[in-house]
């Protein structure tokens, strides 16, 4: 089933080479009733994140998009040349912590590792940040691809319940006429035992013209159909649908609700069950719609 409804589902992983290491990316997305971009990336590259989130926000609508980027050195001997200033000021601060306290050295590891020593510089140059922002452009055509793919089995899924949900409506409409003339038939049988008197025929008229109306839910039904067809035609158009899906939802929902209330008949009343739960699966999917 060829589809443009999107999920808002998704990963896509990248990685590249750039001159003195390796970055990896990776997107993630879930459902989230509007668009929010969170990053998880090294100090060094948070100037990009306002460009970042203007890229992602050109290709998405809706969902919440985690992204993380890691930055790996080649192990050279110029990606392990520490900073001499960061290294002054680690030297100061650990004089001045030890004027005052009993503190141990620090050790040449957790010296490595203190914020600033071994920043790479090959991370923040023009081509590396360049390099990263083409990687983000290649993740989100992934993302979207999986967004797609989820979304065209969305769309069969849902499909496939509102065929159930015709059939559902096909298999109530003939109920009613048959409910109204057995219980005229009951009515009939009844009155004619208590009353001998004339007017009885008039009176059963009466009766069943009142029972057709509570019962009737012709006007449910239609709408049921309508409503289907409706949800089809959403899916097919495909774009950013999710809302009002969710809204035809609720309209369905109504309309099932409205059937199991006027029914008084054991199969009615099943039929408006089995409808609430196909109704109930599909709104629960369609939070994962874009």
């Amino acid at each position: 089933m060829t589809t443009s409804v999107a999920s808002m589902t998704g990963f896509a992983s990248v990685s590249g080479e750039v001159p003195g290491g390796r970055f990896q990316l990776e997107l993630k997305s879930v459902n989230h009733r509007y668009l929010e971009f969170q990053t998880r990336m090294p100090e060094d590259l948070r100037s990009l994140e306002h460009i970042m989130r203007e890229l992602v926000a050109g290709k998405l609508v809706r969902g919440k998009v985690d992204c993380r980027v890691q930055f790996t050195p080649v192990a050279t001997r110029e990606a392990f040349s520490p900073n001499e200033a960061a290294l002054t000021a680690l030297a100061d601060m650990q004089t001045a912590i030890k004027a005052k306290f009993a503190a141990r050295e620090l050790s040449v590891w957790e010296i490595m590792h203190a914020p600033g020593v071994m920043a790479a510089e090959a991370m923040g140059t023009d081509e590396a940040k360049e390099k990263l922002l083409a990687l983000l452009r290649k993740a989100i055509d992934e993302l979207n691809a999986t967004r797609a793919r989820e979304g065209e089995k969305l769309a069969e899924m849902l499909t496939e319940r509102l065929d159930k949900i015709s059939a559902l409506v096909k298999q109530v409409t003939p109920l009613i006429p048959q409910l109204v003339t057995a219980y005229q038939e009951k009515l009939t049988a009844k009155l004619t035992d208590a009353f001998a008197a004339a007017g009885t025929d008039e009176r059963i008229k009466q009766e069943v013209v009142l029972f057709a109306s509570r019962i009737d839910v012709a006007e449910e039904l239609n709408r049921l159909s309508t409503h289907v067809t409706e949800v089809k035609r959403v899916l097919k158009g495909g774009g950013t649908v999710g809302k009002r899906l969710d809204f035809l939802m609720q309209e369905l929902n109504r309309e099932a609700n409205t059937l199991g209330s006027k029914s008084v008949s054991t199969d009615a009343t099943n039929v408006s069950v089995e409808l609430k739960v196909l109704i109930e699966q599909m709104r629960e999917q369609i939070q994962n719609i874009e």
